[in-house]
């Protein structure tokens, strides 16, 4: 079975080398880059804005090769994050060879490493996002004996020039094929290169949001990646959306992650799947159903949902998508395959049963029991998430919920298995709690919830003070009843973050 994974594996480090990237040393990149006449590598990481960072070498000779894979190189720290001073703003990138891929869009044979920050001392930077997920999981894994998994569906407009023939029904492009959805081969170009550049992707599809606006095509798709360690999720999340704005400039359109493009149009999410595994085993569900402890692992993220939304929902547009009667979510509440909930628990083959032998009357042999597959899903998240930040603090609530004796009684209350915006539900949605709806609230929940964060040193408190302070200087406190029926204005606004993260 390794074998087969090795070879049907789309990144070309892994087919050469024969073995999956978690065990990539120092000598296999540097063989890779001999074998493959690789001239030059790029060091990529993230800073404070959420976006890669470019860090280029040439490749001169082998004992230069080695130097800088064995010790990393300088930067200037106070250029990447805004609580760094220059008097004392030096940090080292040091690569993580298992994140190592050929780029696909340099002119030149070219490897790209993703690093993690250290400083002058040599330890991880306690304040960068990637090592605060990293301490995040760290004390899941130590409080629980369990591992987080985690993937995200991608969701994002493509604006083009309007194409007048085979025109889609307006808000019905939710996996429609071409010629009616018109970049279905951006999406898959952008797949397959994900792909290869690590990411395991579980399916792309063209998504509900397709509208014409004067000379404009709004077309909405979907990238959705398999559940993966948490830190490697958000790794080829970051990826992922570096090569579709790459795939945007090379097509001449324009890619927006951002939560919401005009009035009354789907808006697009950052939904984020998870699972909790032991000792190799999702568990998540049994033959029965859903297990105590996804029971409690939901109880404790409805627990934290409003200051969640400060690392989901970080621009004033987000919440442009977080009304009533959408799919989005606004209350505080779970249930099995219901949109209209927070986090939602999809359809996982718990049940056994006949159905591939039903469509395929000659297949022979016994149907494999699939439980493994079986995820939950948190929907209030949008484009603009700080996803290091985010996942990290959903690990920390996920803890806090199976570490709570009183969990289980928690999510029995909070279950709901109706639309909750229908009337004659008022009663059911009259007892639940309303997510933030400002980038000035969910400031003032952060605030309040902060202790779970901070503790045990995972998120520095500078860290949520920034955050605060940044999402308080929004002052949107009342926007969305300023805005109501200005589209004027609301596209200004929409302008303004149409590339947030």
């Amino acid at each position: 079975m390794r074998e087969l994974e090795v070879l049907m594996n789309p990144n070309l480090l892994v087919k050469h080398l024969k073995k999956p990237s978690s065990e990539f040393t120092k000598y296999d990149i540097i063989k890779f880059i001999d074998d493959h006449n690789i001239e030059m590598l790029n060091f990529r990481y993230v800073g404070e804005d959420g976006k890669l960072k470019t860090l280029n070498f040439v490749i001169t000779s082998k004992d230069y090769l080695e130097s800088i894979l064995s010790t990393g190189e300088r930067v200037d720290g106070s250029s990447l994050f805004s609580y760094i001073h220059a008097d004392s703003s030096d940090l080292y990138v040091i690569p993580r060879f298992s994140s190592a891929y050929v780029n696909p869009f340099s002119l030149v044979p070219t490897l790209d490493i993703l690093c993690s920050f250290y400083t002058r001392d040599g330890k991880p930077l306690e304040s960068a996002p990637e090592y605060i997920l990293r301490k995040a999981h760290r004390e899941f894994k130590k409080s629980t004996g369990m591992v987080f998994k985690a993937m995200g569906e991608l969701e994002y407009y493509i604006i083009s020039d309007k194409k007048d023939m085979y025109v889609a029904n307006d808000q019905r492009g939710y996996h429609e094929s071409q010629p009616y959805a018109k970049w279905e081969n951006l999406r898959l170009e952008a797949m397959r290169t994900i792909a290869q550049c690590g990411g395991k992707i579980k399916y792309g599809h063209a998504e509900v949001g397709n509208f014409i606006d004067g000379n404009f095509l709004y077309e909405q798709n979907e990238i959705e990646f398999m559940p993966v360690d948490a830190e490697d999720a958000v790794d080829q999340l970051i990826i992922a959306k570096w090569i579709l704005r790459m795939l945007a400039h090379k097509y001449g359109v324009t890619i927006s992650f951002a939560p919401k493009i005009t009035v009354g149009k789907a808006g697009s999410g950052m939904h984020i799947h998870f699972q909790i595994e032991k000792d190799g085993e999702n568990m998540m569900a049994d033959e029965v159903g859903i297990t105590e402890t996804a029971k409690k692992v939901i109880a404790g993220l409805l627990s934290h949902a409003k200051s969640l939304t400060a690392f989901g929902n970080t621009v004033p547009i987000s919440y442009l998508r977080l009304v009533p009667h959408q799919e989005a979510p606004t209350m505080i509440c779970w249930g099995d395959s219901n949109r209209s909930v927070l986090v939602r628990v999809p359809l996982g083959w718990i049940a056994k049963t006949n159905m591939i032998k039903d469509a395929n009357p000659q297949e022979r042999g016994e149907v494999p029991y699939i439980k493994g597959k079986q995820t939950a899903e948190l929907r209030v998240p949008d484009g603009s998430a700080d996803l290091y930040h985010l996942i990290a603090g959903m690990i920390l609530a996920a803890k806090e919920g199976l570490l709570d004796e009183n969990s289980l009684e928690k999510s029995k209350e909070l279950y709901v298995n109706v639309n909750i915006f229908n009337p004659e539900h008022k009663n059911i949605l009259a007892k639940l709690h309303a997510l933030p709806s400002s980038c000035f609230d969910s400031a003032v929940e952060l605030k309040n919830d902060r202790k779970i964060y901070e503790e045990n040193g995972v998120f520095p408190s500078g860290i949520i003070d920034e955050v605060i302070e940044k999402l308080q200087s929004y002052n949107d406190k009342n926007l969305s009843e300023e805005l109501f029926g200005n589209k004027d204005e609301i596209k200004k606004l929409v302008d303004k973050y149409l590339h947030c993260m």
